[in-house]
């Protein structure tokens, strides 16, 4: 075992959006290709929680033992935090890359507060004018019922965690409620600051620090393009957030020299494949970068990677592996069939559903197992599962999320339809069959037609369906909707 210490930087990794990486995308590749096994030496690696009986980040397995955990600023244990979180480790690995022993853990949100719009067309909410983003990889806190965008109000008060785009938005992995009285926070970086009045924007919030504490600072000053954490317990009357701390943050680790580098988030800055930033950091492929999930012609601004590699003597990350994550269309909540620990499976509905080390995995029921393994799980218990066909043609489902809820008699699929005969459909081989009671609703959420729907519904039509299950194979639906007109083979997001 070698020892790595992986920088504190926390999630600003993933928030460092408009900081710019810069450069670098010119810069030359180390002159010794990387170590084989990579990242027993030196290194920054940041990513969402995916289980826990020790921690689990980015497929690597990290005992926790000895750690120091640091949640959003102060001290903290292991039961502090929550599958889908965002959070940073510092510790050593083994050379096999997938087990490790932490240090130091530590956690800090991208933004609570009160919720001030939903939409739910969009499937994006705004907190403290920031922009959240919600899909089928965001994991909700159990206090959120339904576990959706359905669950939350407005005025409700959250705390996000999850990954910024280049607009700046976050594309949250996380929401939970918090209680009455909660301190409002918000990281980002700082525009349109007007210093003669003490005020500067994060997004679309208005931050008035005149009665603030200054932390970090380099003369006490504050600038625009500034990585910040704004704290307070209220806003004015103009909905201006009163601060009662700012802090600058690092917006870029300081890696150094052959460092190794695992960093899952946006791409925030595209000139090409050779010359793009992932959060912030500045990264270059070569001839020998590993492509999954897509090859070079897939990258562009905004998609979604996890890449790891080397940082060379100019501060550019020459990506060993790119990991190219594609949309996640398909969701399963059934009942169990089967389990089959040792193969890291289970069956529902007829339908194989394949776990690997970049599977969250939650128990949402009154049991509440913490951590969840597949051999915690019975034929019989109601699951719910996210993810995606894989590999593709399969009829298999790649969980990206896999929670355990209480029982309940409503089946629910959602994937592209296989095949179509009205008044009946196929997805993932499960027969979906309709009737005069059935309820249909089109990408809208308006009710239409029977004929309507029919008329509409294509192979590769993204649709999902509430029923009951009334053999391994069929769902008697009770409302059918369109969820999404797109075909398989659509774009990355």
């Amino acid at each position: 075992m070698k020892t790595i210490n992986i920088l504190i930087c926390s999630v600003v990794l993933a928030f460092a959006s408009g900081c710019g990486g810069g450069g670098g995308g010119g810069a030359a590749p180390p002159t010794t290709p990387p170590p084989v096994g990579g990242i027993g030496r030196t290194g920054i690696a940041v990513g969402p929680i995916a289980t826990f009986g020790s921690v689990v980040v980015n497929g690597v397995r990290y005992e926790t033992g000895g750690a120091t955990f640091t949640i959003n600023g102060v001290p903290g244990s292991e039961s502090d935090l929550r599958v889908g979180q965002i959070i940073s480790v510092k510790g050593s690995i083994d050379d096999n890359g997938m087990t490790g022993d932490a240090d130091d853990i530590n956690f800090d949100d991208n933004v609570k507060g009160p919720i001030q719009s939903i939409d739910t067309a969009t499937s994006q909410i705004v907190v403290l004018g920031q922009t959240v983003l919600i899909n089928p990889e965001t994991s909700f806190d159990d206090s959120i019922v339904p576990a959706s965008i359905d669950g939350l109000n407005v005025n409700d008060i959250v705390e996000v965690s999850g990954l910024v785009d280049a607009a700046g938005r976050i594309t949250a992995t996380r929401i939970e409620l918090k209680p009455a009285g909660t301190e409002f926070e918000v990281l980002g970086i700082v525009s349109g600051h007007v210093a003669a009045n003490f005020l500067f924007n994060i997004n679309d919030l208005v931050v008035d620090y005149s009665t603030a504490t200054l932390d970090n600072f380099p003369g006490g000053q504050i600038n625009d393009g500034d990585f910040v954490e704004a704290k307070g317990m209220s806003l004015n009357a103009n909905g201006e957030l009163n601060a009662t701390r700012v802090e600058l943050k690092n917006a870029l680790p300081d890696a150094e020299n052959g460092d190794h580098i695992e960093i899952q988030g946006f791409i925030t800055r595209f000139a090409s494949a050779q010359d793009f930033d992932v959060t912030g950091f500045p990264v270059t492929t070569n001839a020998s970068t590993v492509f999954e999930g897509g090859d070079a012609a897939d990258l562009g601004l905004n998609i979604k990677v996890e890449v790891e590699g080397d940082v060379n003597a100019s501060g550019v990350l020459v990506a060993t592996k790119v990991d190219i994550r594609r949309a996640k269309a398909v969701r399963a909540t059934a009942n169990v069939d089967s389990v089959n620990a040792g193969a890291n499976s289970l069956v529902m509905l007829n339908i194989t559903v394949n776990v690997d080390a970049l599977t969250r995995l939650e128990d949402k029921s009154s049991a509440d197992v913490r951590p969840l393994t597949l051999a915690d799980i019975n034929a019989g218990d109601y699951l719910e599962v996210r993810g995606s066909e894989f590999p593709a043609g399969s009829g298999a489902i790649l969980a990206t999320i896999l929670e355990r809820e209480d029982a309940d008699p409503d089946t629910i699929l959602q994937g592209f339809a296989e095949t179509v005969s009205d008044p009946s459909f196929t997805i993932l081989g499960v027969t979906i069959q309709t009737s005069g009671g059935t309820i249909f609703r089109d990408v809208n959420d308006n009710v239409i037609s029977s004929t309507d729907f029919f008329n509409q519904l294509a192979v590769n039509s993204l649709v999902k369906a509430k029923g009951i299950e009334v053999s391994a194979t069929v769902i008697s639906a009770e409302e059918v909707e369109f969820e999404l007109r797109r075909a398989r083979s659509a774009p990355p997001l």
